[in-house]
């Protein structure tokens, strides 16, 4: 975690110029299954004021003076502000793979962050972002996998990408766990609960290799099959699970 805790302290350092009034980490960072150089740094900073251009350009001029350090293409923040933070449907300023976007804080980052959010500085999230309801969560969960996942199993090309074949399957196992049981499970219990599933075991084998050991690269034909099988399962997955909470 060393080179993860310097490049937080440069960036809080850094931060400090725009007056935050919390700053938060939440995802694998702040739930126990953190990798370092495979996880991303998934952080929530408050600003005081509404943002304007002039906060634009702080937040570019920030982040890629960053750039050179370690693990800093994982880092990722969204900022909130105290006109817009209330809203799980509003977009905020987002830096994320290497560029400003607009993107929302959604009901399970706000719920992670009630659960177990990392303060890295300031307010307890508790304290400053109001609490997402069950039936909240499970309405954004359901439309997740239908909205977005189930539409991208169309999509072949997407499934001969690692990222794709990894946030595709967990996600449903998350979502899964979440409708089920009203819980919020880490990465490594996703992979753990995908077998009983009916996931193929083959490809979660694949993705608990290459999180948490050092695995040769892929054959081609790997790739292929693997992203045949992931799409194959998780279609009909989502479908049923649409129909039962849907």
């Amino acid at each position: 975690m060393q080179k993860t805790d310097a490049l937080l302290s440069r960036f809080l350092d850094g931060l400090t110029a725009l007056n935050p009034v919390a700053v938060w980490a939440h995802g694998s960072l702040a739930g126990g299954d953190y990798q370092e150089g495979r996880s991303d740094l998934d952080l929530i900073a408050v600003l005081p004021d509404p943002v304007n251009l002039r906060t634009v350009r702080r937040v570019i001029k920030l982040h890629r003076a960053q750039r050179a350090e370690p693990l800093a293409d994982k880092l990722h923040c969204s900022y909130l502000t105290p006109d817009t933070w209330r809203d799980a449907d509003r977009s905020h300023l987002t830096w994320a793979h290497h560029h400003v976007m607009r993107r929302p804080v959604t009901p399970v980052t706000r719920r992670e962050l009630h659960a177990f959010g990392r303060v890295l500085h300031g307010e307890h999230p508790t304290r400053l972002l109001p609490g997402v309801p069950d039936r909240e969560l499970d309405r954004f969960v359901v439309r997740d996998q239908r909205d977005f996942w189930r539409p991208a199993v169309d999509q072949a090309r997407l499934w001969r990408q690692d990222i794709w074949v990894d946030l595709g399957l967990l996600t449903y196992a998350r979502a899964t766990a979440t409708l089920r049981d009203t819980d919020l499970i880490s990465k490594r219990e996703a992979l753990e609960l995908l077998p009983g599933l009916g996931a193929p075991v083959e490809v979660v084998d694949d993705i608990r290799s290459r999180r948490y050991a050092d695995p040769a690269p892929p054959t081609k034909e790997w790739t292929k099959r693997r992203g045949e099988l992931t799409r194959a399962y998780l279609g009909p997955a989502i479908d049923g699970l649409v129909r039962t909470y849907g």
